[in-house]
């Protein structure tokens, strides 16, 4: 799949800008954002990642693949909570899976709507799910609508870059690294993903 649009643009700016990205970027030639799938399917993909390993998620989310094959929500939701914690979830998550995917069916999000809508508009209306918090919604602005100026600081391997690339492993506040990011605008979500890279070099799906 082809990089967003604006990819080499904000690679340019932020090599231009930063120091510390712009060897990063050099580290990291020839890999790039790339969009993923359908909004439920990154969605539910999401609520199976969250608080375990990617080895582990990978896993389970074959298994619930198994169960509702095209992961459309009407399959998740016909195939009921029962059998998507027999998947492995737990059974707080299949019940949000399940919720997710009910909300789908009901058309009580404005999924069409979401490319027009603001950041914050679009996270807004998606943590009135349950099982979406803030970093979620995050992830599915980088990930699925490809948004170029997220900044989740709520990922903990963003902080971690954040803190081993410019701050020597010392630990900062929030503040400082908002402040930080304030150079990268309007392509915090660029900067992000190659910090990422920084800790690990193979992009993880979310």
């Amino acid at each position: 799949m082809a990089a967003p649009s604006y990819w080499h643009s904000a690679k340019r700016a932020l090599a231009n800008r930063d120091p510390v990205l712009a060897r990063i970027i050099h580290d990291h030639p020839r890999i790039a954002l790339e969009p993923r799938g359908e909004p439920f399917f990154t969605l539910a993909r999401s609520i199976v990642g969250q608080q375990i390993s990617v080895k582990a998620a990978a896993s389970i989310w074959a298994r619930v693949v198994a169960v509702a094959p095209r992961m459309l929500p009407g399959q998740v939701v016909d195939a009921g909570r029962a059998r998507l914690a027999a998947c492995g979830l737990s059974r707080r998550k299949a019940e949000y899976l399940a919720g997710l995917a009910r909300h789908f069916v009901r058309g009580s999000l404005h999924v069409a709507a979401w490319a027009e809508m603001e950041d914050e508009a679009v996270i807004a209306e998606l943590v009135q799910v349950r099982g979406i918090g803030r970093w979620t919604a995050e992830m599915f602005l980088i990930f699925c609508l490809l948004r170029p100026n997220v900044l989740p600081l709520d990922d903990l391997g963003l902080r971690r870059a954040i803190c081993r690339n410019y701050f020597r492993g010392r630990s900062v506040s929030l503040r400082t690294m908002r402040k930080l990011a304030s150079v990268w605008d309007p392509w915090r979500s660029v900067a992000t993903w190659y910090l990422w890279r920084s800790l690990d070099p193979v992009p993880v799906e979310y």
